[in-house]
């Protein structure tokens, strides 16, 4: 579990993660606050749970160091045919709450 990983690093003592179901108990013993949700992110930390965590968090750097049409691009292109636009749309409603705080949006907004 990443959520496991980020607590021994110590990245999570003040950040609640979201894991998967297994992982839960694990994540939970180490102290750390599990969310009932796919996706997280707080500052430079995110964390995800379940089959979808990665697709989440790639396309969550990618929307914060590119644009969010980059990560919808991203997250298009490796959706399955036929579910290509409501696994977008499932994809960016996780995270896009979480991009407008980040630093480079902000600079972006700016520029």
């Amino acid at each position: 579990s990443g959520a496991l990983i980020l607590a021994k690093l110590g990245l999570l003592e003040q950040i609640p993660a979201c894991t998967d179901l297994l992982s839960k108990p694990m994540v939970e013993a180490a102290g750390v606050k599990v969310l009932n949700q796919s996706f997280y992110a707080e500052n430079n930390v995110a964390t995800a749970g379940g089959c979808l965590s990665s697709h989440y968090l790639a396309a969550w750097v990618i929307a914060r160091l590119v644009s969010l049409e980059a990560a919808e691009s991203a997250i298009y292109y490796v959706a399955p045919v036929g579910e290509k636009e409501d696994y977008v749309a499932r994809a960016m409603h996780h995270i896009t709450p979480y991009i407008q705080s980040s630093p480079q949006a902000a600079l972006r907004r700016q520029a």
